[in-house]
């Protein structure tokens, strides 16, 4: 078999959307001739915890953790919050924020924690894996990212080595949403930029997650970019399928952040509370995980907190059966610069849902395609109250007369299995021409 070590952030018991594309790698490629081996923290500092993905890690797969200091520690003191409290990505809080406290902080993160503040752990790592791979010798470097840190050890152990090594990206760096939020000076925007080019210009392979991401990335440095999207696994859909709810159940999974906050849904939602009978005593909307407070205030804001279901993060298998459950799959696109070739990993266990989908977001950005492509569900833009309020009194009508079903087409290229196969062939040629 050949060897892959995989340096991640991300990795159970830790939970939450970085875990999960490399974690379904990882459970597939032995069946592509690959043995995968984990290079990951001992004590992160992850958003969730969710043991019930532990299931997915193939057995004997070796993991090696090793200790990293990360400075979240003095950050929840400076901010009052308790020790054991989660820190939140995408700059999302579930209560107002202290503006000056939250400024500064977010000020010395953008400019001395550079990419990220994880960047402790890169001088021991490298030195560690330096050292580590003389005995225990792999034939491939694969870094994910974000955190870009990782790219960044992969980058120095591969120079060192010359080890092929193949950087994939689950989100942009310099061109990520909240990016124009982290108060750069001059010269830390410059850093950040120059890093992200190097990264670009010198990992032997470099993937990511969409094309609008690919079309991005050759802005910075023209090269060829995979497009490997992420997908769902056939293990976590295809069991019993769970029972549909008897209400008009409008589910969101996942991070709700400010930024996914879809105001032009609310208000919709209100004008059809008065005009579409029936749809007060029908309606449900189901939120499953963290949800900002600006989420929360519109919510009360169009008469909506009653009708409101909110749950805290929960495993994975849970999610796959409230999932299936939903009568309507909400997929919220970012309202930013990078909107469309925004590809949420929740998106494609959606499909496998294979319940109808009611997109906000862009028309011609790469979920649009996808959607159109699959027949999985209707999208509005942004700011389209008509075309929004259309598409749900359609799927209620269907609701009302017990007609609503997605009838779906190729979403078998989708599978995690199947994406797998795919990363395996770009690993093999970066072998094949490190041998030429």
């Amino acid at each position: 078999m050949k060897r892959a070590l995989i340096i991640t952030y991300y990795w159970p018991p830790s939970g939450g959307a970085g875990v999960q594309r490399w974690l379904k790698f990882v459970k597939y490629l032995r069946a592509y001739g690959w043995e995968p081996v984990v290079y990951t923290p001992e004590n992160p500092e992850s958003p969730e915890s969710d043991p019930s993905l532990l299931r997915d890690i193939p057995p004997d797969l070796e993991v090696v953790r090793y200790p990293i200091w990360e400075p979240y520690s003095a950050y929840k003191r400076f901010l009052g919050r308790k020790k054991e409290e989660k820190v939140q990505a995408a700059f999302l809080s579930e209560e107002k924020k202290n503006r000056r406290a939250e400024g500064l902080s977010v000020w010395i993160r953008g400019n001395f924690f550079i990419p990220d503040a994880r960047k402790f752990w890169i001088r021991p790592s490298v030195k560690f894996l330096l050292s580590r791979l003389k005995d225990h010798p792999a034939d491939l470097i694969v870094s994910t990212g974000p955190p870009h840190s990782m790219h960044l050890i992969a980058q120095q152990v591969a120079s060192r080595t010359s080890i092929p090594w193949l950087a994939d990206f689950r989100d942009p760096w310099t061109q990520i949403d909240f990016y124009k939020d982290l108060k750069l000076t001059s010269l830390a925007d410059a850093r950040h930029r120059r890093l992200e080019k190097s990264v670009l210009q010198h990992a032997n392979a470099v993937s990511v997650i969409s094309p609008t991401m690919a079309e991005d990335f050759q802005s910075i440095f023209p090269r060829k970019y995979e497009v490997i999207t992420n997908g769902y696994d056939e293990e976590d859909t295809g069991r019993e399928v769970a029972e549909p709810d008897p209400a008009f159940s409008i589910a969101h999974i996942g991070t709700l952040t400010g930024t996914r906050n879809p105001v032009v849904l609310w208000q919709a939602l209100k004008e059809l509370l008065v005009t579409e009978p029936g749809l007060r005593n029908d309606l449900r909307i189901k939120l499953v995980g963290k949800v900002d407070h600006s989420v929360t205030t519109a919510l009360g804001a169009h008469g909506l907190t009653e009708f409101t279901e909110r749950m805290e993060y929960l495993p994975h298998n849970d999610v796959i059966r409230i999932q299936q459950a939903s009568r309507v799959l909400l997929l919220l696109i970012n309202n930013t610069q990078n909107s469309k070739g925004i590809l949420t990993g929740k998106f494609f266990e959606y499909l496998a849902a294979r319940r109808p989908i009611l997109c906000i977001g862009p028309p011609d950005g790469d979920a649009a395609a996808i959607l159109r492509q699959t027949n999985s569900g209707l999208i509005s833009d942004f700011d389209d109250i008509t075309q929004t309020r259309i598409n749900i009194q359609s799927y209620y009508r269907q609701f009302r007369e017990n007609s609503l079903s997605i009838h779906s087409r190729d979403i078998e290229q989708y599978s995690r299995k199947a994406l797998t196969g795919k990363m395996a062939l770009l690993m093999d040629s970066l072998l094949r021409l490190n041998q030429v």
